[in-house]
């Protein structure tokens, strides 16, 4: 059965719609009420963020846009160090999707949003004209999550002496995508996935967390020129501790790509105090989606605030954020 536009007139289909796709996943007590606005309980702070997705194919190597969905807005939370409580989902389905198709993307979301210890307290659904032969479909999330008075976490706290740490490989979401798209048939899954066991333990240990940031569209390269820029000092990276799947980078040398630039759904970035580098390093890579994690570089005591990249012959780049569309876009 293919989503029609009566699906989204707010009459008997999109109640159907609602009621049998999204409220049969994500039943919960405050959704369950399927008032206007939800009513949760709060804290003193909280960390708010939003985001939309979109990706084609909407089922990949390793994942799926419901997962993706509710990856990207928790990890997001976890970045500032909030613990991740609620998420809103807004559906823009087209007409002439396959039912099937957003049955199993919310049910990916509720598995997903389940594993995160979240609940998704709120949703809308629109259906738009058809805009592609097969439909399409987009998903917006707000995700809202509760920081502790005595956290604080922004590129702002970046200090001279920073080790900055990588916690696995770089671009597998990205040449997933691409593989899926251009039919290549290779052994490379999407990293998609939560953040929640790594961030948790570094922040349970007490250690110097500076700053982090999940590694996503616009790739390393993009989020370290950042941090620079906002804290106002040089990073040097040593390019032989990057890691990169071997796959990877024969896909990246196959096609031109640049792992510093590629996107991932499942790795973060993390300016940590000098002292505590080995310790988090450590931390991290006894969780599941850590064991690549390496110590990649240092912010410098001076200098200009840009990003320099220490070659494996001994020669020294800078390196530029992402400029225009330099890639293949992936969502």
């Amino acid at each position: 059965m293919k989503i029609t536009m009566a699906h989204g007139s707010g009459g008997q289909e999109t109640e159907r719609l609602i009621r049998e796709v999204f409220a049969a996943r994500y039943d919960n007590a405050v959704l369950h009420e399927m008032g206007d606005a939800a009513a949760v309980p709060g804290a003193e702070r909280l960390a708010l963020t939003t985001d939309s997705f979109v990706v084609t194919p909407l089922v990949f190597p390793g994942g799926d846009i419901g997962k993706l969905a509710v990856c990207g807005t928790v990890n997001d939370l976890l970045m500032r160090g909030a613990v991740p409580k609620y998420l809103t989902a807004g559906f823009v389905i087209e007409a002439g999707t396959e039912i099937r198709e957003v049955e199993l993307a919310a049910a990916s979301m509720a598995e997903t949003a389940a594993e995160a210890g979240t609940m998704i307290v709120a949703g809308d659904t629109k259906v738009v004209e058809n805009a592609h032969p097969e439909g399409g479909l987009i998903i917006n999330t707000t995700g809202v999550g509760f920081l502790k008075p005595d956290v604080e976490i922004s590129p702002a706290q970046i200090r001279p002496g920073d080790a900055i740490l990588l916690s696995g490989c770089l671009g597998d979401h990205h040449a997933a995508i691409l593989s899926a798209r251009m039919k290549l048939k290779n052994q490379i899954r999407s990293d998609v996935s939560l953040l929640t066991e790594p961030v948790s333990i570094l922040l349970g240990a007490r250690l110097g967390i500076h700053a982090m940031r999940d590694v996503t569209r616009g790739g390393l390269a993009t989020i370290l020129n950042e941090f620079a820029q906002q804290a106002g000092r040089g990073i040097l990276l040593r390019e032989p501790d990057i890691p990169v799947r071997q796959e990877v980078r024969d896909l990246c040398g196959l096609l031109g790509l640049d792992p510093l630039t590629m996107g991932n759904e499942g790795k973060f970035v993390a300016a940590v105090a000098a002292e505590d580098a080995d310790q988090a390093l450590k931390l991290v890579r006894d969780t599941a989606c850590g064991r690549d994690a390496a110590l990649i570089g240092i912010v410098e005591e001076s200098g200009e605030a840009t990003v320099k990249i220490r070659t494996a012959i001994g020669g020294s780049r800078v390196i530029l954020p992402l400029i225009g569309e330099g890639l293949p876009r992936i969502c």
